[in-house]
């Protein structure tokens, strides 16, 4: 017999044929009584509340299981950092390190990538951290910085091809540190070379990062890029009656960041075995541009020039038939998809896409994620097409991500930055997500 407990004081159930009681009786996790039936009944734990209870928050994007791992094994700093006091830090926690081991972690502001952009502040990461090999991430996750070391390890050298979708900075001809997009996964598979990462600790980093979102009253949320890897430790948590969190994963079609294998089909293909109870992996998510303030995002109009002259607008990931061809395959399934937008051409993709499909008969759950911009025209359409609107507060609050891309797109495009009241007056359905650890906390409060 499972047992029951009895909670007592002012409940706010959102239930509209309950509304607001002053007791409920849980078992096995389920509310299965309100007010007086509740009271009446023999429980074996009683709880009192000084406070208004209310139901679990609901966090529809975020990378917890990356979250876990940054504060259980990894540096950390606010993107708010300075240079100097970034690499204060480091210098530091590299004294507390082994001399062989790697340096891992974040964050460094977007507003900093112009100073990382040189190799005497190479010269400065590979003095702070002793030599050792070291890797930094941004605050958009995106993209990295990397020690000397790093860079030798993962083969990149004033020769070497940039990767498709990723470009390595350089300083006459020498690779300068930083690492843009897809650049970034040849030192992300160096250090799994060299320190490679158990199910345990995979596992680990999960159930740390839910202990995390419960003491904000988080509860339920969707990883916005899972692994194979993480689908398979969500299951095995959830058989050992270890995960405490109602989880849906988003399977990575798709991948220039993270460096998984491997992607789609070869993820989408043990769906079925790894769903359980709290785990349901019931989307594919598709990284369809990159970020702004790298001019990564994909945009109708071109970003400002940047230091050297140069004039672009952004790529998408994809070609527009292969974006069809996805969600086309996923709702067909009955799989949603949740894809990354921040420019307003990639935006527009999607919708173009959920229109073919929806002419067709499919629809499924679509996620526009993040969704920073949107053109005019297309703001009506995320309620006709039934297409959601995830937005992230995390990155519209006045903050160092915002900052950056008002140094990259002229004024009046950076000050329409994600127009959630239009959304919502055009009738659209805006869903809230933390992008953690993005954003430095998944604290909604």
């Amino acid at each position: 017999m499972q047992e029951t407990t009895v909670v007592v004081g002012e409940i706010e159930t959102l239930d509209p044929a309950v509304g607001r009681t002053n007791a409920m009786l849980i078992e096995g996790g389920v509310v299965i009584a309100h007010g007086e039936d509740a009271l009446t009944h023999t429980a074996d734990r009683r709880v009192e509340s000084d406070g208004t209870v209310v139901p679990g928050l609901v966090d529809a994007h975020n990378h917890f299981a990356l979250a876990g791992q940054v504060d259980l094994f990894e540096f950390e700093q606010p993107p708010t950092a300075s240079l100097d006091e970034l690499l204060a830090a480091l210098r530091d926690h590299a004294a507390t390190r082994p001399a062989d081991a790697w340096i891992v972690g974040g964050s460094w502001g977007s507003g900093l990538l112009g100073e990382l952009s040189t190799l005497q502040t190479l010269a400065r990461l590979d003095d702070a951290v002793g030599g050792r090999p070291a890797m930094l991430r941004d605050d958009s996750k995106h993209n990295r910085w990397a020690s000397s070391e790093a860079l030798r390890r993962a083969g990149i050298t004033s020769t070497s091809a940039d990767p498709p979708g990723g470009e390595v900075l350089r300083t006459d001809g020498r690779p300068n540190g930083v690492l843009l997009e897809a650049a970034g996964i040849a030192v992300e598979h160096a250090l799994e070379h060299d320190e490679p990462a158990s199910a345990e600790r995979l596992a680990g980093s999960a159930e740390r990062a839910i202990e995390m979102l419960h003491a904000h009253g988080i509860t339920a949320f969707q990883d916005a890029a899972s692994s194979l890897q993480l689908l398979h430790a969500l299951k095995a948590l959830d058989d050992a009656g270890r995960l405490r969190a109602w989880v849906v994963t988003s399977m990575l079609a798709n991948d220039f960041i993270f460096g998984s294998a491997p992607l789609g089909e070869g993820i989408i293909v043990d769906r079925e075995v790894t769903a359980s109870r709290h785990h349901r992996p019931d989307f594919i998510k598709i990284f369809l541009d990159g970020v702004p303030p790298s001019r990564t995002g994909a945009f109708l109009e071109p970003y400002l020039p940047d230091a050297c002259g140069h004039v672009t607008s952004g790529e998408p990931t994809m070609s527009a038939d292969e974006l069809l061809g996805w969600m086309r395959s996923a709702a067909e399934r009955g799989i949603g998809a949740k894809v990354h937008c921040t420019g307003d051409r990639s935006v527009r993709m999607v919708l173009d896409a959920a229109e073919e499909l929806v002419a067709s008969g499919l629809r499924a759950p679509w996620h526009v994620a993040h969704g920073q911009f949107v053109a005019d025209d297309d703001i009506p359409r995320f309620a006709e097409l039934g297409v959601v609107a995830e937005i992230s507060p995390a990155l519209w609050f006045p903050g160092v991500i915002p900052d950056a891309i008002a140094t990259v797109l002229p004024a009046d495009r950076a000050g329409r930055m994600q127009p959630n009241r239009s959304l919502l007056d055009a009738g659209a359905t805006l869903i809230g997500g933390s992008d953690w650890p993005v954003a430095v906390t998944p604290n909604l409060w």
